[in-house]
């Protein structure tokens, strides 16, 4: 499997090259014009210093790694589909040239133990590769492209402490959280991105992810640039008011330990908080 990708030169980001998928859809785009996820990548900037720890699963073409390296942090990045990786460890290596920050790319999907398995290969938007549990593709995308992927535990290539860690796996969040229970013990100070999707989540509930973030000590709220801090009650809640459930996922954003839940300013706290009154 190959893609073709094409090199755009980032503007906001001191002019740095970055390698995009050329027919992406999505992430792409966003990147061609500027920037991608700028709520998520400001939030994890804000929690990132030079020489902290940052573990991304689910790089994709390397855009939170790369904004990583750039504010001089060690990225230990994981993306399972061999071509995007390469791209992204490209990107990584561009981001080191002109920094003091550090980082891998390891060529496998973050999982609870080794072994493999199949991804299913979405056709236009390439940052929504979903990893199946057997040859079947998820009802969405029965017409896509299958590939056989490494999967592994990340406790078996970092230890920790890490300061922050993101987990967008189109579904396979859980499974990669407990591959990454030693990580988790090894990181008490610890700020976090991660999507809940319950139409994709694999071998779980939304409830039940949702508590055990909870019992793991994490803050939660939306990933926005404003957040507040949200019950799991008050999030499973916001989900059953979607009226699509394929596309009823949330970007979940949670500190805990030393980790302030509050780091983009007197302003967003304030927006939050009127948030927090308005919202179901």
């Amino acid at each position: 499997m190959s893609f073709d990708s094409k090199t755009v030169r980032l503007t906001q980001h001191g002019g740095l090259e970055f390698e995009i998928l050329a027919d992406d859809t999505i992430i792409g785009p966003a990147i061609e014009r500027g920037s991608w996820a700028d709520e998520e990548t400001t939030l994890m900037l804000a929690h990132v210093e030079p020489g902290a720890t940052v573990v991304d699963l689910g790089a994709n073409v390397g855009w939170f790694a790369a904004q990583a390296v750039l504010a001089g942090a060690h990225v230990e990045a994981f993306e399972p589909v061999p071509a995007i990786a390469d791209i992204a460890r490209r990107n990584v290596e561009r981001a080191m040239a002109v920094s003091k920050g550090t980082g891998v790319v390891h060529t496998v999907a973050g999982g609870k133990e080794r072994g493999t398995a199949q991804i299913a290969l979405a056709s236009g938007n390439h940052g929504d590769n979903r990893v199946v549990g057997g040859d079947d593709a998820p009802e969405d995308m029965s017409a896509a492209e299958m590939l056989t992927i490494e999967i592994a535990p990340v406790d078996e290539f970092v230890k920790g402490p890490a300061r922050f860690l993101k987990v967008d796996t189109q579904g396979s969040e859980w499974l990669a959280l407990q591959g990454a229970k030693n990580l988790l013990a090894n990181s008490p100070d610890l700020a976090l991105l991660i999507e809940l999707w319950p139409y994709a989540l694999r071998e779980t509930t939304a409830k039940e992810l949702l508590d055990y973030l909870t019992r793991e000590g994490f803050t939660l709220g939306k990933a926005t640039n404003a957040p507040f801090p949200m019950s799991a009650e008050r999030i499973l809640a916001q989900l059953e008011m979607r009226d699509d459930p394929v596309k009823a996922g949330i970007d979940l954003y949670g500190t805990r330990g030393r980790r302030p839940f509050h780091v983009l300013g007197i302003g967003a706290r304030m927006r939050g908080m009127a948030r927090s009154m308005k919202e179901p």
